[in-house]
């Protein structure tokens, strides 16, 4: 039985490499599954022929069932009134969680008020007693994070980051964006759309600013674009840990009054709606608007042309294939990718009507 078991594994891996798709996909075709396309199935069986490939269906399912219930946990923030970027990856997750659950996985999620480290910490606890096989999770509080990453290593469970990594710390795998360049990217967007040396303003609205890498890198890539191609531009920082609409109001009143009006707004995270927002109260046109995520309320205002620009990194598709990076290494013993970046994706009024998450 293993040798059989081994032998099927291997041709999996092989016709996966050839077809460049993951072994889930090759799974999905020769169990006759939805899920891929048309193209990617006549490839992935002209594979299977030129190989005479001959899956031990049986075998498989035997040693799936014999190892029982396989427990993945997911460790993200809540939906809030805040924000409802998390259900992008939340999604993902289910997703996955309905093509595999054919496998005895059985998926738990774990979430966290994002604005409460300790609310973090006692979920971590749960799952720490509960010892799931795998774990997905967004490194939301680093210091508490680390701990986490310690913990699954000591078990030997593998884990999968989504979202943001944790910069110095080596870990298994991270599935998200290069938050370096994302912020980077911005800055040419604002130097293609504005005239060398007029005023940008950069914003940062969160709970927590100091410790949050994803809004310090991309502050940080943006700042070294225009460090090396216009020294002379004058940014102007604006930061706000409270993050309603009324104080961000506030704040944005306190800089327009000023003398250097901004040309341009840079908002490094989702709640560039909230600018968007008072941008189209004061009736203020000239002001190029950019910030992150595929959300309603962001969309309602692209489409308005309050929002110039929405930068986007798939979080659906980091939930996704966090989980089936997990799934495959529980149940085929393939290796993590350490990194895998998902592509900046940069969305218009022009063309968010074709774009998903």
């Amino acid at each position: 039985m293993k040798k059989e078991k081994d032998k099927a594994n291997a041709g999996v891996k092989e016709i996966a490499r050839r077809a460049k798709v993951s072994i889930a996909t090759v799974d999905r075709v020769i169990h006759n599954r939805p899920g891929v396309s048309e193209k990617t199935k006549e490839l992935i069986n002209s594979i299977i022929r030129e190989l005479n490939y001959q899956p031990n269906v049986l075998a498989q399912r035997l040693a799936l069932a014999s190892r029982g219930i396989l427990r993945l946990a997911v460790l993200l923030p809540a939906i809030s009134e805040e924000t409802e970027f998390w259900q992008a990856p939340l999604d993902g997750v289910t997703q996955a969680e309905n093509e595999i659950r054919q496998y005895n996985v059985h998926v738990e999620r774990f979430l966290f008020d994002q604005n409460d480290p300790l609310s973090f910490a006692r979920q971590v606890k749960k799952i720490e007693q509960q010892k799931p096989d795998g774990l997905l999770f967004t490194p939301t509080f680093p210091e508490e994070s680390v701990k986490l990453i310690r913990s699954c290593e000591k078990a030997d469970m593998p884990y999968v980051l989504i979202n943001a990594d944790i910069p110095g710390v080596e870990r298994r795998s991270y599935i998200g964006p290069e938050l370096f360049h994302s912020g980077y990217l911005a800055g040419q967007l604002v130097n293609y759309c504005t005239n060398p040396g007029e005023p940008v303003l950069l914003v940062n609205i969160a709970k927590e600013i100091a410790g949050n890498h994803a809004i310090l890198r991309k502050d940080e890539g943006f700042r070294a674009f225009f460090e090396e191609h216009d020294k002379d531009r004058l940014i102007i920082q604006l930061h706000t840990t409270q993050t309603d609409y009324a104080s961000v109001s506030q704040k944005l009143n306190r800089v327009f009054q000023k003398e250097h009006r901004p040309r341009a707004i840079y908002v490094t995270n989702s709640r560039v709606s909230l600018v968007a927002k008072w941008l189209d109260s004061k009736k203020i046109k000239d002001v190029l608007l950019l910030g992150y995520d595929f959300l309603r309320e962001n969309v309602e205002y692209l489409e308005k042309g309050a929002i110039d620009f929405l930068i986007c990194e798939k979080p659906h598709e980091q939930g996704y294939k966090g989980m089936m990076s997990l799934f495959q290494k529980l149940v085929y013993n393939v290796e993590q990718e350490k990194t895998l970046l998902m592509p900046i994706d940069i969305i218009t009024r022009e063309n968010y009507r074709f774009y998903h998450n």
